[in-house]
């Protein structure tokens, strides 16, 4: 989820820790539980400093190590143990429990979008994400904020808070039965697909899907149910080149490739270098595809530039890539 959304859910959880009748009997431990669910519900994400490192460092490791079964554990002893430092009359045992739970909630709503997280590590690497909430979803948002509001106007947190997650189990129920109609329909109107990728979108009834089948990858969207294929590409694997194996070395492509479940490539020969170029079709739109992985090299094989990440005009994704005076 976005990090909105996130920051709100502590909200909410520090709310619910209310009918914990030692939380609610304890102003202090209210306070420092109350602290330890916000910081907890954003924690696992602290791993976005990364970006300042550059974009295949982050790709590769956003949303994995620091969302794992051990990280849960781990931000949940450290928050808790930093702020019993400081408060050290308050139970840790309850201010432990209610912070990691902030923190597993913040990785359990993770796994729903089109991004997903590695949340099994470390029993599998493979990238959980069952794609039927968007990263931010209005309505989730706005029955955070309204739980708030009626917080702040003097209703009771723990019935409140308790009365809207009931409400969002029921929605996250009904966005997995939408998603489920999808994919039935993709697979009576396409017998052999393999897989189906969905990315919902802050409209309702309007879904982007990626499908693979034997033989090829459609790209499409669904509106009230109504599959829609816009670009179908040719499912054709990797060559078994010096090109490839080149490009593959490139710390940029391997963080793709690690982290893409869905993509066409293009080896591109020109005059003075070869640009092989890798499309995550999950992300379509208005009219690009913005996730993507490039790499320039020379005829000998070494890499002149390359760039992974978000683009959004050919032109942004050419200056990423200008090396000095090599002609493009």
């Amino acid at each position: 989820m976005d990090t909105g959304t996130h920051i709100a859910m502590g909200v909410a959880l520090g709310g619910l820790a209310t009918l914990d009748p030692v939380v609610a009997n304890d102003p202090t431990l209210f306070q420092a539980v109350f602290v330890g669910a916000i910081i907890g519900s954003h924690a696992p994400d602290f791993d976005t400093i990364l970006k300042f490192r550059n974009n295949a460092t982050y790709i590769k490791h956003h949303r994995g190590i620091t969302h794992s079964i051990p990280a849960i554990f781990i931000w949940g002893i450290l928050i808790a143990g930093i702020i019993h430092f400081v408060v050290p009359e308050v139970s840790f045992l309850h201010l432990w429990a209610w912070t990691l739970a902030a923190v597993a909630l913040h990785v359990l709503v993770d796994i729903f979008n089109a991004y997903g997280t590695q949340a099994i590590r470390p029993f599998s690497n493979k990238w959980v994400a069952h794609g039927f909430i968007n990263t931010f979803d209005p309505y989730l948002f706005f029955l955070h904020v309204a739980g708030i509001g009626a917080w702040i106007l003097g209703a009771h947190p723990g019935y409140t808070w308790l009365m809207i997650y009931s409400v969002i189990v029921l929605y996250y129920l009904k966005r997995y039965l939408d998603k489920r109609e999808i994919v039935k329909h993709i697979y009576k109107d396409f017998p052999d697909t393999v897989e189906v990728t969905t990315s919902p979108t802050i409209k309702q009834h309007f879904w982007r899907i990626a499908i693979t089948t034997t033989e090829h990858f459609y790209v499409g969207h669904a509106t009230h149910g109504k599959i829609e294929i816009i670009d179908t590409f040719e499912r054709v694997p990797l060559p078994d080149t010096p090109e490839i194996h080149a490009a593959k070395k490139d710390k940029n492509i391997a963080a793709f490739l690690s982290f893409s479940p869905v993509y066409h490539w293009e080896v591109n020969e020109y005059e003075h270098f070869t640009e092989i170029r890798f499309i995550d079709l999950r992300y379509r739109q208005k009219g690009r595809y913005s996730f993507v992985a490039v790499v320039k090299l020379d005829p000998n094989l070494h890499k002149l530039s390359s760039y992974t990440g978000w683009i959004f005009s050919e032109q942004k994704l050419q200056n990423k890539l200008y090396v000095g005076d090599n002609p493009v």
